[in-house]
Parts: structure tokens; sequence; C-alpha cells
């Protein structure tokens, strides 16, 4: 007897994104965290099948010498263990942060922790780096499959008992050998003091402890919080490349709360992503891409929800862009979305292609 006829590889993907149609507004009724649960289980036991199509050439890019089919990342945050890198990577990212990973395990803040602000396509969370730890984490990146997309690790220290001087070398010294970048977050305004690491003079004394830790490490990042004064910004951009960072990731959540907020969840505590954030942190990509010139590299992530949003980031001066609080919302139908309209776009600015349009804002003026 032979076998039944099964799907090829491209159908079970293009399946995959289907379903999610269907899906997607159904978890949007059950508890936020929990749909985030369902969502990494579901990536990480392969549900998600076959490769995605080939993106269009004129996407293609490059970030610290690594080929990007596009531009579209995600952020840090969404896979926190590294447990889904291979379901991800079949959705058609350009490339992947993992992470935030700590030293030791940690439960993370109390419950409820993640709300939905939907109203303003916006998502407040306390989450609290709340992860399986260094071990476990570092096992997961050493076991993802050669050749695949490039993968970053962002890492941050426990809420208690930490050591910033001790935990970021080795943290760093851990998950080096097994990333394509590593991301310093000192950015968080959910774990208590680490904003304040990014005092020029803690930041740099972390720093120089990774450059004597870690000689031949991988390009390193610091994540900035949007919340920094004007002055901040550029004694950080000034400190980060005196110390040899290769690049900054604009931004992390903010703690500020517009006004215009209409959803009743605007009043919880914690760090706002999502559509408010796009014009302050597109701002700051704008004034550290002047600050910075040709001497960081710039990945621009805050309230991406569209193509023409990608390009602002682009323009603005980033070299890639990332997403989350747009994914969790609308799932993998997100990705073809957004690369569609990306392509819509550079046609409409009169851009050959994504890096013909990378830091065009700034060269205009």
């Amino acid at each position: 007897m032979g076998l039944p006829n099964l799907p090829r590889l491209g159908q079970v993907a293009t399946m995959f994104v289907s379903l999610s149609r269907v899906v997607m507004p159904l978890m949007r009724w059950i508890d936020p965290e929990l749909a985030h649960r369902i969502s990494i289980a579901a990536l990480a036991s392969g549900f998600v099948g076959g490769a995605p199509a080939a993106d269009d050439v004129r996407l293609e890019t490059t970030l610290f010498g690594r080929r990007l089919s596009n531009p579209i990342g995600l952020a840090a945050g969404f896979d926190k263990n590294a447990v889904a890198i291979d379901g991800l990577a079949q959705l058609g990212f350009g490339f992947l942060e993992t992470g935030t990973v700590t030293p030791r395990p940690q439960e993370g803040n109390s419950r409820p922790r993640l709300f939905r602000l939907v109203e303003d396509r916006a998502v407040v969370n306390r989450m609290g780096f709340n992860n399986a730890g260094l071990n476990a984490y570092v096992g997961k990146l050493r076991a993802k499959p050669a050749g695949i997309l490039p993968v970053g690790a962002n890492v941050g220290i426990n809420k208690d008992g930490s050591d910033p001087l001790r935990d970021y070398p080795l943290l760093v010294k851990a998950v080096a050998p097994h990333a394509d970048y590593v991301v310093i977050n000192v950015s968080s305004p959910n774990t208590p003091g680490l904003r304040d690491l990014q005092a020029e003079d803690r930041l740099r004394a972390i720093l120089q402890g990774i450059a004597v830790a870690i000689p031949g490490r991988p390009p390193l990042l610091v994540k900035l919080a949007p919340d920094l004064s004007v002055d901040a910004v550029e004694r950080l951009v000034e400190a980060c490349v005196a110390e040899g960072v290769d690049g900054l990731i604009i931004s992390n959540t903010t703690i500020s709360r517009p006004t215009n907020l209409k959803s009743r969840n605007a009043v919880q505590t914690g760090g706002l992503s999502g559509a408010p954030l796009f014009g302050p942190s597109t701002d700051m990509l704008r004034r550290v891409a002047r600050l910075a010139g040709d001497r960081l590299v710039l990945i621009g992530v805050g309230g991406v929800f569209s193509g023409e949003d990608i390009l602002a980031k682009l323009r603005a001066g980033a070299s890639a862009v990332q997403i989350y609080t747009s994914f969790a919302y609308d799932g993998p139908m997100l990705l073809p979305r957004l690369k569609g309209e990306l392509l819509q776009a550079l046609d409409r600015h009169g851009f050959a292609n994504v890096t013909a349009a990378i830091g065009a804002d700034l060269r205009s003026n």
C-alpha cells in the first residue's frame, strides 16, 4: 500500500500561514502570556513546516558582514530561551535575536505581567527577564542548525545577586562561540536598577571588562532606552565608540505614556511597545545616526507595523529593523505582507533596493 499524497514543504509553510489567519484573531481572546507560550511551543515543535519563498533580491542587505535576505529581524523577548530558532527561521525573517538570558534561571515578575493595548496597537510588559538561565540557553544556541540565518544573543543580569562587572563578561564569553552578534541589555525597565547601568561610567566599566575577558568576541551591541535625555544619548554614543562597541539597538520599550492612549491597560506599569513607540524611537534613531556616522551599525526597533515603517527606519540610519509587537498581534502572515509593502515603498520613494535607502534622510540634510 502506497503512502498518501503529502503536501510539499513549501505547501506546508503556506498552510501554516493560512491557518494563522484563523488562529491569530482567536488568540487575542486568551491571556496574552498563555498565547505567547502556545506560539513558542508550536514553533519549537516544528509545526511550521517548510522553507519560506525566496525573497526579492531588492530586499537583500548585510549586517556585520553577514548576508540578510531581507532586513526584518525578530527582536529579543519573543524567544527568550532560544528554543524556537529553527521554527522562526522558517517564517521568513532576515535574522533573529534570542534572549534576554541571565546567568541563573529566574521566574520574572509576578503575574499578570503582559497586557494588550489593542486600541493603541501596543503592549505593556513587566516580564522581568523570565528565562531558563544561561546553561540551558547556550545548549539551545549550540544545537541550532548549521547555515541557518544570523542569530543574535541578548544578555542581561538577574534581579537578585547580580554583579554587572562580573556577569556581563561571563554572559558574553558563554554565548560568543554560538552567536552571530551579542547585545548588552542595560535598558529594560523591568529589572530594578538596570537602566542605571546606562550611566556613562558604569557602561564603560562593563564594556572594558568584556574587552579584557573576550578579546575575540563577535560583534557587540548595546540596546538603549528611548527615555534617555539628548545629552545622555550623545555621551553614550561616544562612550560606545571609544570602548569598541560595534553597534546600537534603538530602542527598548518606554516607560512614558502618550496622553492619547485609549486602552484601559495604559495605566499598567512596565515597558510600552508597539505603534506609540514608533515616533520617539525613530527620532532617537535618526539622532544617534547623525552622532555616530559610520562608526556604529544601528538596528531600528519600535512600532514597526508596515513597509513604510520599515523604510522610515532605514532612511533614518538603521541597517536593519526588528519587530515584536506587530508579530505578536498578526503572527506569521505579517512577514509576507511587510515584504510586499516594503518593495512597494521602495518603488514609491525611488529607491532601487534596501541598501540604497539606508541613511537616505541623513544624506539629504
